[in-house]
């Protein structure tokens, strides 16, 4: 039984990959019913991306959780028709093909809109729907490279582009994604009918890039005497056995850090508070580097205590693995652990968001291709014809 902020909430999911498929599954997490079409044969692209067990990914098994599979060849009237049938009893549909595809399928906003005028239809896509580039194909470091992930990433000594490792633009379009998927939702609960809600990637990603790492593009009159980004000049600390990252931003924090590492120098008044040490780099340089050389000389758990001791904004760095074992990690559950039908043993981070009155869970176990074909076609009153269709190729 479901019981969180989505429950009753019909979810039709013609997106492939991660982009759209990601957005899904949270709604998933958060009660809604949420049936996933796919290609009959292949499926969804994301079954055969990285790790795998059994001809499931990793990938597929995180994005698509909680779903119902139905596997209909799209390109068929015949199955167009399964679609819209879908389409006509859904409160949102999810689909993130280039600009015009779904329209020449007669899958398109226009055409579900006649059907369900109330429908929340979210289109999303690389480049979005208007432009010179709206027609190009996009993947993740496509749009890492073009809307500034990759030169945020670069080292400031020597200027190459450095590009995330792991797919950081299509899950920031997710989130972006499903918020917005919400807050249609919400309009319509208050008498603004459905809507077509359009996103791409490139705004995506822009949007929650210069929140903090394009000041100088912000600020149009700064002297652009620092770096756009605010967080560029950290990088981590070297102890005997690890390595940790400190986040000195307050005068607290300074102060705590280089007394947690015996450091000197700290309260020399030029370096005292952040508008000072923003004035004389030069001062506050060696002791920073005082506080790396120190630290190189410190085992984690000493520096953990002192740190602690200190107040001092830090954490050590974990590998996903480790992670899995932390202590805290532990003690609140941040993992839950399953067993699941296709692929065996599983480990999944609960989802992210605690609601105190309509709690949300991960979602069931992801599907295998076609798995709820027969149940969901029975739903829309076609048990009968479920052989011919399959038999047709329609299906699967």
């Amino acid at each position: 039984m479901t019981t969180g902020p989505m429950e009753g909430i019909r979810v039709l999911d013609l997106s492939i990959a991660l982009t759209g498929p990601y957005a899904g599954a949270l709604l998933a997490d958060q009660g809604a019913d949420v049936i996933k079409v796919e290609r009959p044969g292949i499926g969804d692209i994301a079954r055969w991306v990285g790790v795998s067990v059994n001809g499931m990914s990793s990938l597929y098994l995180v994005c698509n959780r909680g779903k119902r599979s139905i596997a209909v060849d799209i390109q068929t009237p015949e199955g167009a028709d399964i679609v819209l049938r879908l389409a006509a009893r859904a409160d949102v549909v999810i689909q993130n093909f280039r600009p015009g595809v779904m329209d020449r399928l007669g899958l398109g906003y226009d055409d579900i809109k006649a059907l369900n005028p109330d429908v929340v239809y979210a289109s999303l896509s690389g480049f979005g729907a208007e432009g010179p580039y709206k027609d190009r194909s996009a993947y993740d470091t496509v749009i890492q490279a073009y809307a500034g992930l990759a030169a945020n990433q670069a080292d400031p000594d020597d200027g190459i582009p450095v590009f995330l490792r792991q797919t950081a633009a299509d899950k920031v379009t997710s989130l972006f994604a499903s918020q917005a998927i919400t807050a249609a939702l919400f309009a319509r609960a208050r008498g603004k009918g459905g809507q077509h809600v359009e996103l791409s990637m490139t705004d995506a990603v822009v949007s929650f890039l210069w929140a903090d790492s394009a000041a100088n593009e912000v600020l149009l009159d700064s002297d652009h005497t620092q770096n756009s980004s605010f967080v560029a000049g950290f990088r981590p600390m070297r102890f005997t056995d690890g390595w940790g990252i400190v986040t000195p931003t307050s005068d607290h924090d300074f102060s705590g850090m280089c007394k947690a590492l015996g450091a000197e120098g700290y309260d020399d008044p030029r370096i005292a508070t952040i508008a000072e040490r923003i004035k004389h780099r030069d001062v506050l340089s060696p002791v920073m580097d005082m506080c790396y050389a120190m630290a190189a000389n410190m085992s984690m758990a000493e520096a953990t205590k002192r740190f602690e001791a200190e107040r001092v904004p830090f954490a050590m760095i974990l590998t996903p693995e480790e992670l899995t074992q932390d202590p805290h990690a532990v003690a609140i559950g941040l993992f839950e652990e399953a067993d699941h039908h296709v692929v065996g043993r599983t480990r999944m981070p609960r989802h992210p968001a605690r609601f105190g009155g309509t709690p949300a869970k991960l979602g069931g176990a992801s599907p295998a291709l076609g798995e709820h074909t027969d149940e969901v076609l029975a739903e829309l009153g076609l048990a009968d014809k479920v052989a011919d269709l399959r038999a047709a190729g329609v299906v699967a």
